[in-house]
């Protein structure tokens, strides 16, 4: 028991080891995306204009996210001493991190020690955030981490009957939330409560003095940053922008074919998007399920709450990954107390699982040899090194995988880990080198370098892309800024929508999206 012990927490200390090359080598190197580029913008056009309060894009009142993840953003910023795509994604990782520590405090009150740094780490390496979202600076990782502490501090605070700190810290978060991406953690706030008081018979409950102390919080907090925001700008386009923000991906917009559509493919998109620990879904299949689910209460939770708030996605067709993350380690939970169970049973299920994984991470650890062969790799520095020490680790991790069977999930943290590391030496460089974002970013750095000094505009209507927008930007420390009558000496011009207008080509700008070219120009 003691040598199972000390395997266990040595595996978990190299597993946190790892998490620092696996999550940060090469993290800057390849180009904003769209959403990366209006988190990084907005907090960048705060610095320049000197109003942190009125959001805004290309010096127009930005409207779709209230302004806490770009002040977040902008501690990031200054500390680091520059506004560029490490920084951003730095943030992204101190997300993360802070995510999976509250994942396995809460875990640790229910399960044993092992469990609960699984339940930390399968949020880390599920597929959608190890190969994805942990390496891009979006909003959605820091928002689901406030949504998943409310839902449990409201479970932890309900169990002692504190309904004071319930819904005062719950409210607290839910405010968090809102400032940061607007109704939808009002919604998590609503339904969570609604769904766990009723199951609970405590429906009274949310009429007492303590909810309306918790609703009064919200509404001071929220309500003193519009207040706030009222002294420089109108609040009239505000709250019908987030409303609107929060209901376009629903049926009204996008018909019922497509929504009935989506109905029956939602969950195998989200099965493929947290590999491998989604496989446990399978675990569910079984007869005495519900007997087996209602034996523990902090399961039975997780399930209520999972299942509460995942109808509105699940109805609304325009649904990313990232936009479910809050509820990954509802589900994880559940999965890893089935995964026990079925263990100590040796059932069909476990055994079917851990002989497709077990052949999953053979074909893996042979493949990760792959990169001494591929001809977009052979200029890679330290190429057998680096190749040699990946696949070597690898298949011992494989091997360990068929000896040591009570530590076979915390073998495969470490296996996908030390994959992500081989993935940002080989993988993001060659990304990067045939994304036309690298051309994006260059020639918008080239721009603004070169036209530093200029009053720059957009001309009229001309749409910049955002991406292009944060480098003109960054590299001139100027915002750019439209001009709708025409009158400046020196534009950013869309020559497929002005051909007529007469100009002198000064550059051009290339954007991330469809290849388009944009022109520098002077009006003649």
């Amino acid at each position: 028991m003691i040598k199972a012990r000390s395997r266990t927490v040595c595996l978990s200390a190299v597993a946190i080891l790892l998490l620092f090359p696996a999550l940060l080598i090469n993290l800057g190197l390849h180009t904003f995306i769209d959403d990366e580029a209006i988190r990084s913008l907005v907090a960048l056009e705060m610095k320049l204009s000197g109003n942190y309060i009125t959001p805004t894009l290309n010096g127009e009142y930005y409207y779709n996210k209230p302004p806490l993840y770009n002040w977040f953003l902008l501690i990031f910023f200054t500390l680091a001493g520059q506004f560029n795509e490490y920084t951003a994604r730095i943030a992204t990782v101190f997300c993360l991190l802070g995510y999976a520590a509250t994942i396995f405090y809460y875990s640790r009150k229910h399960f044993d020690f092992k469990t609960a740094v699984l339940n930390a780490f399968a949020l880390i390496t599920c597929g959608r955030i190890l190969f994805w979202d942990s390496m891009l600076g979006l909003i959605d990782i820091g928002f689901s981490w406030a949504i998943f502490t409310s839902f449990m501090v409201i479970y932890h605070r309900f169990i002692k009957g504190n309904y004071w700190a319930l819904f005062l810290l719950s409210y607290l978060l839910t405010a968090l939330g809102f400032l940061m991406k607007g109704l939808p953690a009002v919604v998590f706030q609503g339904f969570t409560l609604l769904a766990f008081f009723v199951y609970q018979k405590r429906f009274w409950k949310l009429f007492s003095i303590q909810h309306i102390a918790g609703g009064l919080l919200f509404v001071i907090i929220v309500g003193s940053y519009y207040l706030i925001y009222n002294e420089y700008n109108s609040l009239s386009n505000v709250f019908t922008t987030l409303f609107t923000e929060s209901s376009r991906r629903t049926a009204v917009r996008f018909g019922i074919e497509r929504t009935v559509l989506h109905l029956f493919t939602f969950p195998f998109e989200m099965i493929y998007h947290f590999l491998p620990w989604s496989l446990f879904i399978f675990y569910l299949i079984r007869k005495d399920i519900l007997k087996i689910l209602q034996k523990n209460e902090f399961i039975t939770y997780n399930l209520l709450i999972f299942f509460a708030n995942i109808l509105v996605y699940w109805t609304s067709v325009e649904v990313f990954p990232r936009y479910l993350l809050m509820h990954a380690p509802l589900l994880f939970s559940v999965f890893l107390y089935l995964h026990q169970i079925n263990e100590n049973e040796n059932s069909i299920t476990f055994r079917i699982i851990d002989r497709f994984l077990l052949i999953v991470l053979t074909i893996i650890a042979i493949a990760s040899f792959a990169p001494l062969f591929l001809p977009q790799t052979q200029n890679a520095s330290f190429l057998i090194l680096k190749t040699g020490s990946i696949g070597l680790a690898l298949l011992i991790i494989t091997f360990l995988y068929q000896r040591w069977k009570a530590e076979r999930l915390l073998l495969i943290v470490l296996f996908l880990l030390v994959f992500r590391i081989e993935f940002n030496w080989f993988v993001l460089p060659d990304r990067n080198a045939n994304d036309l974002g690298d051309e994006c970013r260059r020639t918008s750095m080239e721009i603004g370098k070169t036209f530093a000094d200029q009053p720059l505009y957009l001309y009229k209507e001309t749409q910049l892309q955002t991406t292009n927008s944060f480098y003109l930007t960054n590299t001139r420390q100027s915002i750019v800024r439209k001009d709708t009558l025409g009158d400046k000496p020196l534009y950013i011009l869309d020559p497929a929508k002005y051909s007529a207008v007469p100009y002198e080509k000064m550059g051009e700008l290339k954007l991330r999206h469809d290849t388009l070219i944009f022109h520098i120009v002077k009006l003649k």
